[in-house]
């Protein structure tokens, strides 16, 4: 039973790694990822892109891509605040677990109102990959 239930979840996590592929009957496919930072989403679309054609023993060919800030407001504002809520975070979680028992209450506050700010600014890029299995 319990050699079914890692199978299981083996190919569960297997088909869930090109999860946002959208395969095409003519060879060019696409992949649209969201997230915080450019270059963090360009690089989660190009690995689904590989491991949907490593599936046929094939590479990736980028054909195309396109990223663009889907955030509310300018993309600097943004920046400016998505790294403002990552500091209080941080800032937060540092007081909560070496401070004093005032020190950690306020640390506790901090980490749930970055978290709040960070859950609120959401994803503010997009990237819109097209490739061929080589």
């Amino acid at each position: 039973m319990k050699l079914v239930c890692l199978l299981f979840l083996v190919t569960l996590a297997s088909c869930a790694h090109h999860k946002d592929v959208r395969p095409s009957a003519s060879g060019e496919h696409t992949v649209k990822v969201s997230g915080e930072d450019k270059v963090t989403i360009s690089r989660q679309a190009l690995d689904q892109a590989n491991h949907y054609c490593e599936e046929g023993k094939q590479r990736a060919a980028i054909v195309k891509e396109k990223v663009k800030f889907i955030g509310s407001g300018t993309e600097e504002s943004y920046k400016n605040a998505k790294g403002i809520s990552k500091a209080v975070k941080a800032v937060g979680g540092a007081a909560f677990v070496f401070g004093g028992k005032r020190e950690s209450d306020a640390g506790a506050l901090g980490t749930i109102g970055g978290q709040a700010a960070d859950a609120y600014l959401g994803n503010g890029y997009e990237v819109m990959m097209t490739f061929k299995c080589n």
